[in-house]
């Protein structure tokens, strides 16, 4: 329990508050996250807000150009946010008001929390009811709401109902009506109590500290949409827990994005409705404006949340800035870093197409190697279009390995072009370190391809190097592991010597390891089975060296018995009798013929 004393007049304690709970969270996304650049983009200048739950003290931050008053349950928390806040009431939704109503109400963190277990319950639809009250005409509310059914569960190795945690207040599930189960009941709910659901974001990877939120309506249109492929999957790979799962969440929520339920799936998603009536225009939610298809938060901190916003020709870029001002600007030519990300390429139409990575997985799946030579040419070709007259590559297209290139058609596109190389590449290298990266994933994630089981990374990449049209040495596979490095430490914000253990260990990857970072029980089973089939494989060839040695040695000693019974017997002595004066006399004929040159080799010299 904090220490702080709240400001005289901004806590309301009109009972049932929790005095020694605290529900904020442990692990909190630099400056609020994609929710919090939301919720910016979502309340207008002067707007009375109702923040309802526990938040990320960052997400208040970013609401200082309105009014916000805090609903929670937790005194520690109260007296902890009461400095940023206009208001703060504590002990559950009991304790707002009447008459008191706001443009617009968040409960990011859901409706549990929400309500106290120390004052009067309300339920879930008590609590909806009551916040759905606080929003003026024309207003709007954000509500979270977790899938009983979504991707954290399934590939948790702990079941959720065994949560016995002292935050398990609620353990809900899809038998649990008093919660909406899935986003169509959830509307439901919303319309029952007077507003007009407008737009839902899925989020990912965790519904409570969420590193992406995607437009649930173009997730289940856009299946094959490069953007929500690569965002899903970097937020998935890149989660932050490490903890085991039961299956990689990047390849589950892929293959549901691809099956149209990426949307189904998520693990939580944030929902936001209107009140009608007022001044604005019926069509439009409060305060909202041009409402962002996604939001992520990726790379090193600082950048701030980017964004993908609709346009008059498509999607376009753009960045929620840090509200940090503090954040020095990257200075790449100041630095030695190998790789930085531009905030200022942040514009402009963002790229159709498929990725590059997942159109490769699915021909090597299929065993398919003339798709996969087409691809390959078309990638190695592409980059050739962007070298230099020296044969390097600078910017964008230095780092545009298969998992940041879409492909649509014939056309080859950087998908993110923020991320960039502070010096020029030789083109060779980049093209294998795009491909030992792909060669990486396609052995350590256990994926069935057309090539011989025996072959390492590297051997691998040069293989895929000439499906390209390019004869790629080791050597050079090498120099590529090494720009790999360094470009990721920098990615990172690693020091000199996390880049040389990192170097290390992606010189060291073999195809019997599981894939880097997080690992799940069918990746370790199938790195297991690689591992046993590899041993099986140099058992097989330790007993057939050893049969092989152990025949020769036979085969030696039968040709020496041989001989031992041939050099006692009488033709052999016979033979050797009639060899042996032969032998004297081409022995005496060669020292007569020297004698005779050395006695020759003075006269020669006089006669000269």
């Amino acid at each position: 329990m904090t220490t702080e004393t709240a400001p005289a007049g901004r806590m309301t304690l009109p009972g049932g508050e929790m005095l020694a709970w605290s529900d904020l969270p442990k692990e909190r996304l630099a400056d609020g996250g994609p929710l919090a650049a939301l919720v910016a983009r979502i309340v207008p200048a002067g707007a009375r807000v109702l923040l309802a739950g526990p938040h990320d003290p960052a997400l208040l931050d970013r609401l200082a150009h309105a009014e916000v008053t805090c609903l929670l349950r937790s005194h520690p928390d109260a007296v902890a946010l009461a400095q940023r806040a206009a208001r703060v009431v504590v002990g559950g939704p009991g304790g707002l008001p009447d008459d008191d109503t706001y443009d617009v109400v968040i409960a990011g963190a859901g409706l549990d929390p929400v309500e106290s277990v120390e004052g009067a319950r309300f339920g879930w639809d008590g609590v909806l009811a009551r916040l759905a009250a606080a929003v003026r005409p024309g207003g709007a509310l954000l509500l979270r709401l977790d899938n009983p059914l979504g991707l954290q569960r399934m590939v948790a190795a702990t079941p959720w109902y065994a949560d016995r945690d002292d935050s398990a207040w609620v353990i809900g599930g899809v038998l649990d009506r008093t919660h909406p189960a899935n986003r169509e009941q959830l509307r439901q709910r919303l319309t029952g109590s007077g507003l007009l659901p407008t737009a839902c974001w899925a989020a990912y990877p965790a519904a409570g500290s969420a590193t992406a939120l995607l437009d649930a309506d173009q997730l289940d249109r856009d299946t094959g949409s490069g953007l929500f492929d690569a965002v899903l999957h970097g937020a998935c790979a890149g989660g932050s827990t490490t903890a085991p799962v039961l299956q990689d969440p990047a390849r589950l929520a892929v293959d549901a994005l691809h099956a149209g339920r990426a949307a189904d799936l998520a693990p939580g998603w944030l929902m936001l409705a209107r009140r009608p009536g007022g001044p604005e225009d019926p069509a439009t939610p409060a305060g909202s404006g041009d409402l962002p298809t996604v939001l992520a938060q990726t790379g090193p901190t600082g950048i701030g949340v980017l964004e993908v916003l609709h346009g008059p020709s498509g999607w376009r870029w753009g960045l929620a800035a840090p509200t940090d001002a503090r954040v020095p600007a990257a200075a790449p030519f100041a630095s030695r870093e190998a790789a930085y990300r531009d905030p200022d390429a942040l514009t402009g139409p963002v790229p159709s197409g498929r990725l590059l990575r997942t159109l490769l997985l699915d021909a090597a799946l299929r065993r398919d190697l003339a798709t996969l030579r087409t691809l390959l040419q078309g990638y190695a070709g592409w980059l050739a279009g962007q070298t230099d007259d020296d044969g390097r590559i600078a910017g964008a297209g230095a780092l545009a390995s298969t998992d940041n290139v879409v492909v649509d058609g014939d056309r080859y596109a950087v998908l993110d072009p923020s991320w960039r190389a502070t010096a020029a590449l030789p083109g060779d290298v980049v093209l294998a370190r795009g491909l030992w990266r792909f060669a990486t994933e396609l052995l350590t994630g256990g994926y069935a391809n057309p090539w011989s089981s025996t072959l390492d990374v590297a051997g691998l990449t040069v293989v895929l190097g000439g499906l390209a049209g390019h004869d790629l040495s080791r050597d050079t596979v090498a120099q590529a592991v090494e720009a790999e490095a360094a470009i990721t430490a920098a990615l990172h914000g690693l020091d000199t010597d996390g880049r040389g253990s990192l170097a290390t260990r992606l010189h060291a990857i073999e195809p019997t390891d599981p894939p880097v970072g997080a690992h799940s029980y069918q990746q370790l089973r199938e790195a297991w089975l690689r591992q046993r089939e590899e041993i099986s494989r140099l058992a097989s060839l330790a007993r057939w060296t050893d049969e092989l040695l152990t025949s020769r040695e036979r085969a030696l000693r039968r040709a020496e018995t041989t001989i031992s019974l041939l050099s006692g017997s009488l033709s052999y002595r016979v033979g050797r009798l009639a060899i042996t004066p032969a032998r004297l006399a081409k022995r005496g004929a060669r020292a007569a013929k020297r004698r005779a040159r050395w006695a020759l080799a003075p006269k020669q010299e006089e006669q000269q």
